[in-house]
């Protein structure tokens, strides 16, 4: 039986369309998502949710969705959430990465095997090759490989799932504030510093656990970077996840934006 843990955003949608999964929501993170058992769980229990997930039967397990810091009130911890505690705080000093891997760590100790979205649904990546608009010119693929270049030398320090660069120059790197920051950014970057065009590359941060942390664009992200000046927008083939992609598509083409698969 396949878990889904639903947090915020397109992504628990997708996932729950495919494989009609039992749903867990939890109290104070908005989804669009209804809990199958008629209740949302609550952060400081986690030994319920665990409960219910065995109960249900579940044996392979996705989190998917975007998640914010939640409210957390120490008062209500369970004890089985007491005993996991010091491991969760311990790791979140250890960068995103380090969190997550001991997330998927804590949840395959109770005897789940943690599986990505793209697992249950393969169409959300895409596999190599042009997706929408013109062939990318040299101009593109310099800048490709110029921004590629950049992220496996920041990866190593927990920083960047994409970047932007154009005419060779980079104009703007993920941090973590998101993508859609790094876009305003770069946008608003004068007109006499930033050559024309440019290309946005998305792509996983070498060694990236892409379970529970894939790299993600949608229609939205399209709508940004074209409003950016951007031509073009690279990604890792099978790396990244591509949100309600026929309306990614399509807006890629009203842009005339180059989407690119490219195997890295």
């Amino acid at each position: 039986m396949l878990g889904l843990l639903a947090f915020g955003g397109a992504l628990p949608v997708a996932v729950a369309r495919a494989g009609a999964p039992h749903v867990v929501t939890f109290e104070g993170v908005a989804t669009q998502l209804a809990p199958t058992s008629g209740a949302a769980q609550r952060f400081e229990t986690l030994g319920a949710v665990f409960d219910e997930l065995r109960a249900a039967g579940v044996d392979r397990l996705v989190l998917a969705g975007a998640l914010t810091r939640p409210a957390f009130d120490p008062a209500r911890l369970d004890a089985v959430t007491a005993d996991l505690l010091p491991g969760l705080m311990a790791a979140m000093h250890g960068g995103d990465d380090g969190l997550l891997r001991h997330v998927i760590a804590m949840f395959e100790g109770q005897g789940f095997a943690v599986i990505g979205a793209h697992e249950v649904v393969p169409e959300l990546t895409a596999t190599p090759g042009l997706l929408a608009g013109p062939d990318p010119d040299a101009a593109t693929e310099a800048d490709m490989t110029r921004a590629l270049a950049i992220l496996a030398a920041l990866g190593p320090l927990d920083v960047g799932q994409g970047a932007v660069v154009s005419g060779g120059l980079c104009l703007g790197i993920e941090t973590l504030q998101g993508t859609d920051a790094m876009l305003r950014f770069v946008a608003a970057t004068p007109a006499g510093l930033k050559p024309e065009g440019g290309v946005l590359v998305k792509a996983p941060k070498p060694g990236q656990d892409l379970r529970v942390d894939m790299p993600a664009i949608g229609p939205d992200t399209v709508r940004a970077a074209a409003g950016a000046g951007l031509s073009a927008i690279v990604v890792a083939a099978g790396q990244v996840l591509l949100l309600d992609r026929a309306a990614l598509l399509a807006a890629a083409g009203d842009a005339g934006i180059t989407l690119l698969a490219r195997a890295i």
